[in-house]
């Protein structure tokens, strides 16, 4: 046939590149998903992963000098503090200095005292006051000592071989000094690991 032209051989054609819209799908519905994952990741570790280590021996035997914990810091913007719960705060507010752990024993209003070595709180005995040994320095509770709102006075477990509210120091503990709850304390050199009671 004239005017037709054959070609043999292999014939090459020039093929447009396309991104399949099914590939560009599933790559933005990775790259969301992990998004999500590292926001979640980092939501999670900001409220309950803040990491401290507790200086000196005030909360054993169930914490131990050098122990590390993690706090909770949503909880106390949900709630408010409640009488027993071990907290981290910055004594005085200072923000540079190394967090302290302790244990809330009276809450704001309430009018605590020191009688024959025992805690009293509205004129009643401590909940569990079995569970520590009776007190031999009073400090700031060597009279009876009424709460003003908003603070809260905290105490060592190891009554003893603590330095806590009764020291001017430290005195009472105002909510905006209050890091969160001190909800899990984890394994090293012997230490058991758990939640913190």
């Amino acid at each position: 046939m004239r005017g037709e032209r054959r070609l043999s051989g292999l014939q090459f054609y020039k093929r447009k590149r396309s991104i399949h819209l099914g590939v560009l799908r599933e790559i933005m519905l990775w790259v969301l998903t992990t998004a999500i994952a590292v926001f979640l990741a980092g939501v999670l570790v900001y409220f309950f992963g803040f990491r401290i280590s507790l200086l000196g021996q005030s909360m054993e035997p169930g914490l131990a000098a050098g122990q590390e914990v993690l706090v909770d810091r949503l909880v106390y913007r949900v709630r408010g503090i409640r009488r027993g719960e071990v907290i981290a705060f910055y004594s005085g507010g200072n923000v540079e200095a190394h967090p302290y752990i302790k244990r809330v024993v009276a809450l704001p209003g309430e009018t605590i005292e020191l009688r024959d070595g025992r805690i009293y709180i509205n004129g009643e005995s401590e909940p569990e006051a079995e569970n520590y040994d009776k007190i031999e320095y009073a400090g700031m509770l060597e009279k009876p000592m009424t709460l003003a709102e908003d603070e809260f006075f905290v105490l060592g477990d190891n009554r003893n071989n603590s330095e806590d509210s009764r020291s001017s120091g430290i005195g009472t503990v105002s909510s905006s000094m209050v890091i969160g709850r001190v909800w899990y304390k984890l394994p090293g050199d012997g230490m058991m690991m758990g939640t913190v009671r």
